[in-house]
């Protein structure tokens, strides 16, 4: 964070301070700012947030051990540290946020990008981060931390110095995405797609989209909205975009898109493809695999042609990034078994892509192995979508589906009712059943995808069988 006094953040938090120095309200903080006490270092703020299962306030001493100069506190504590109090911690965190990137704003040239979409945040948000890391000092979110609490945390990493902040918005509402893009006011702005990720929480797809315009209608006058032209639901962003004098760039496969890709191949060094815009035509070989990687790589290259970024450099950089992040289309194993950890969320569009990808990296003589669970956040929607995944796992013919969790039992029935009755198919409640299983049935030459939503966990159970089979 920026140098400010415990006074500055004070009333940047509409606070009342409490100091317990000498120094008292001139007192200069410049740490990392966080809600984690782990997080702490010396010069920190700490922000003691309540949560469903602990309440931040219980460590401000651990905090302070471990260098936290002042405490942001929704009712004071038996602590010896300042303390900044207010009546929502949370609330605090995003009006600090704000105050720290617009004081940058006057002192330097900071470039804010906005980044959101059903899928592929967070593997876009890496890749640009990759490109413009070379250009000057670039903030971006650690793992996904795009939530009320992350966004802002990331946003107070911001320096004086620093050139791009990349923030990555995530939404568990109608008007969130409006209330943290509206704390920075991007100037380029990027949606990658609108699908049925979390359509259970929003009421539907339509809700889905409503709340991914907001990063649109946050971009500021004058700035530039990065949108998928392959995707109606984005494209249709657009009006709103000239609405607010923003201007479009569109990516994508199709023809209308001013950064495209064609001559698209998948296998299992990665993926390559030809990158075309109006006067270029290069070719981009990912390290990572899937070939709806190929779209996070478009909007993180038009993005950084809008800040600048010639497109041989920019490409050059991208090709450094060998994983999009992990659990996300993880390479684990060894070339005799290759398990694909992709199990850090899951989608019916990130499901069916994860399915494609194995289905085309498989060489003859290997077997495609799906090791799968259940997808969250769907709503009414949840048996139909776990139906069509169990039945593209059939059509494109894997020799295994191995389903895990009462939750995605459906999946299997699907599998079953497709004509996956001979063994193809079986199902297990725990993971360590499902673990067992699959140590005596894989065998030299399986491709292996483990896929699921973050709340079934079977990430751990990729790392496990990735660590078993190295």
């Amino acid at each position: 964070m920026i140098s400010m006094t415990l006074a500055d953040v004070a009333a940047a938090v509409g606070g009342t301070l409490h100091p317990a120095g000498d120094d008292g309200a001139e007192t200069i903080v410049s740490g990392v700012v966080d809600t984690d006490s782990r997080e702490m270092a010396p010069g920190g703020v700490f922000v003691a947030k309540r949560g469903e299962t602990t309440d931040g306030h219980r460590f401000v001493d651990a905090a302070v051990a471990a260098g936290a100069v002042v405490a942001i506190v929704e009712q004071p504590v038996d602590a010896p540290v300042s303390q900044i109090v207010v009546a929502d911690a949370v609330s605090a965190l995003a009006d600090l946020a704000r105050e720290v990137v617009a004081r940058v704003r006057t002192r330097g040239a900071l470039r804010v990008v906005g980044i959101t979409g059903s899928n592929g945040k967070t593997t876009t948000k890496n890749m640009l981060a990759r490109i413009l890391e070379g250009e000057g000092e670039t903030v971006a979110p650690r793992n996904s931390f795009n939530n009320e609490v992350g966004a802002p945390v990331t946003m107070l990493r911001v320096t004086e110095s620093t050139r791009f902040l990349v923030s990555e918005f995530g939404a568990s509402r109608i008007g969130r995405i409006a209330e943290l893009a509206g704390l920075v006011t991007p100037d380029v702005s990027a949606v990658l797609m609108v699908g049925l990720a979390h359509a259970g929480g929003f009421g539907g797809v339509e809700a889905t989209q409503r709340a991914k315009t907001e990063l649109v209608e946050a971009t500021r006058p004058g700035g530039v909205a990065v949108l998928n032209a392959d995707d109606p639901r984005v494209a249709a962003m657009a009006e709103v975009a000239a609405a607010r004098g923003v201007e479009v760039r569109w990516f994508g496969r199709s023809a209308r898109a001013q950064m495209r890709a064609e001559d698209v191949e998948v296998t299992a060094a990665g993926t390559s493809c030809t990158i075309v815009t109006e006067s270029q035509r290069l070719p981009l070989r990912l390290q990572v695999l899937g070939e709806h990687h190929v779209m996070n790589a478009l909007a993180a290259l038009s993005v950084a042609g809008v800040l600048g970024v010639s497109l041989d450099t920019a490409i050059t950089r991208l090709e450094t990034v060998e994983i999009a992040e992990r659990w996300r289309m993880q390479p684990l194993g060894s070339e005799r078994v290759r398990i694909i950890n992709d199990a850090y969320n899951a989608s019916p569009d990130s499901m069916a892509a994860a399915l494609r990808t194995i289905a085309q990296i498989a060489g003859p003589g290997e077997r495609k192995v799906a090791v799968l669970g259940a997808m969250s956040e769907l709503g009414e929607q949840a048996g139909e979508e776990h139906d069509r995944v169990g039945l593209l796992a059939v059509r494109l013919r894997f020799e295994r589906i191995v389903v895990i969790g009462a939750a995605a039992r459906r999946l299997y029935l699907a599998a079953i009712g497709e004509g996956s009755w001979d063994g193809e198919a079986v199902f297990f409640e725990t993971q360590d059943e499902a673990y067992d299983y699959l140590l005596t049935e894989l065998r030299d030459g399986d491709r292996v995808l483990v896929k699921s939503s973050n709340s079934a966990g079977l990430r751990h159970l990729g790392d496990r069988l990735g660590e078993s089979f190295s």
